[in-house]
């Protein structure tokens, strides 16, 4: 579908993917042809839309966001705090922000731009469960700490009928319930979910179910940070802490109903005392495990949902040091994405439009006053476009694979390990790393799992296009 759009005079075409995207085995397909993301997050948008002198901004963050081929936003679906709230208490919304969403996925749809919207925070930002749990006391519910809000039963009830608030919604601008406007690339459960010394498992599997009862349409993810529990115990020594935060990567992604699999770094918050040389090597590590695992173990799409550097918690911060870091991400991110693993891309975290000051981090983009961040992401934006013309897709709708002429062969799938693949990725600020890094440990079931995938690979030199 081609949208028109004047500005200032001028007719500009935009090539809009209308269809709701899907999974097929480890990827992602838009209008029956392989779909990769380059995204920014923006959870402002709601709150922004809402209030008519600053809903410009909103206009103007597609705008730039279009510019520059980015073709997912991920944002909030909520707010349960003190200002500018969406739900004001259990089951009562403020019309006036939701008629400020209903605006943030029409502009989108208007410059090409699909959504990835959460229900809820962990945290105690806009709400989050901590304000869940608040609600539920002030009816009278005994529940000991913010926790609660993953077993109580009043809790769930109330976070249910939230999600069927926001499915059922009918777009005041477009007249699409939001459960039927393929704008919606994904509903994610949780921002960043933790049950410290519990797990998350259960509430999950309920959860996922729930919204699948009522919305079949969209794909649909948790949200998590990527932490690693005793599914494959090696891995847990990649945990930037050594706590159990109650998830666990592969088990919970495992669940049927969730489609794709997220992960975040921050490298600068997770490893304060490292080294820069560290938190590089760590960095590579961290991606490769989860691309490999969505690829070997999942049997999923991966999108890396949260990443940055912030001029606030990184020592020695400068514009040069962002930029170095996008490109070593982006091209992690790259090499997945053309190596035959289940990498989709990724989204930075967080983009901005000049004049919210307020609203910085340490880690905002501000695209028009970044020409050199602007100019990688804008680069990167076109790779993921470029994959395209590379995946091959199967004619067994069980299995779906890719490949890259330039990377992959039966030779690394034989060796039961795509290390020497994704782990190719450069340092920050240096160039290729020729020899691959020490592999990771695989796992019995990791080995076998590739050995398996073997099976139904067929010869590169089958395909000529």
């Amino acid at each position: 579908m081609v949208f028109f759009i004047v500005q200032h005079g001028n007719c500009q075409s935009i090539n809009v993917g209308a269809g709701f995207v899907q999974r097929k085995g480890t990827h992602f397909i838009l209008n029956g042809k392989p779909h990769y993301v380059n995204g920014f997050n923006a959870y402002w948008l709601m709150m922004m839309a809402s209030d008519p002198s600053t809903r410009s901004k909103v206009t103007s963050t597609f705008q730039q966001a279009s510019k520059h081929g980015l073709n997912l936003g991920r944002s909030i679906a909520f707010n349960d705090g003190d200002i500018k709230p969406l739900q004001i208490s259990p089951g009562s919304y403020d019309e006036n922000v939701f008629r400020g969403l209903d605006f943030v996925i029409s502009e989108a749809r208007k410059y090409g731009v699909k959504l990835m919207l959460t229900f809820v925070n962990n945290w105690k930002a806009l709400g989050g469960k901590m304000k869940y749990v608040q609600w539920a006391r002030e009816r009278g519910q005994n529940i000991i700490d913010e926790d609660g809000f993953f077993i109580n039963p009043i809790v769930k009830q109330y976070y249910k009928n939230h999600v069927k608030a926001v499915l059922t919604r009918k777009n005041t601008i477009n007249g699409l319930l939001y459960k039927n406007d393929p704008t919606i690339f994904s509903w994610e459960l949780m921002n960043e979910p933790r049950f410290p010394n519990h797990s998350i498992q259960n509430w999950v599997t309920e959860m996922a179910a729930y919204v699948k009862s009522i919305d079949r349409n969209h794909l649909l993810n948790i949200g998590n940070e990527g932490f690693y529990g005793e599914t494959v115990p090696i891995r847990k020594q990649l945990n930037p802490v050594s706590i159990n935060l109650g998830t666990d990567f592969i088990k919970n992604n495992q669940i049927p109903q969730i489609d794709f699999a997220t992960f975040h770094v921050y490298d600068d918050r997770w490893l304060v005392n490292k080294t820069e040389r560290a938190k590089s090597v760590y960095v590579d590590k961290w991606i490769v495990a989860h691309l490999k695992d969505a690829d070997t173990l999942l049997r999923k799409p991966i999108i890396l949902a949260e990443f940055g550097k912030s001029s606030r918690e990184s020592p020695g911060y400068n514009i040069a040091k962002k930029d170095n870091y996008f490109k070593k991400i982006y091209n992690a991110i790259s090499t997945g994405a053309t190596s035959g693993g289940s990498c989709a891309g990724g989204i930075f975290w967080q983009l901005l439009s000049p004049g919210m000051d307020s609203y910085g981090d340490g880690y905002e983009v501000i695209l028009e006053n970044s020409p050199t961040t602007a100019q990688i992401i804008k680069e990167q934006s076109t790779k993921i476009g470029n994959f395209k013309s590379k995946v091959i897709l199967s004619s067994d709708d069980s299995e779906m694979e890719r490949f890259s002429r330039e990377s992959l062969s039966d030779e690394v799938l034989s060796r039961g390990s795509l290390d020497s693949v994704f782990q190719r990725s450069p340092a920050m600020g240096e160039n290729l790393i020729e020899k691959p890094m020490p592999p990771l440990v695989q796992t019995e079931v990791e080995i076998e799992v590739a050995r398996q995938r073997k099976r139904h690979v067929r010869p590169l030199s089958k395909y000529t296009g």
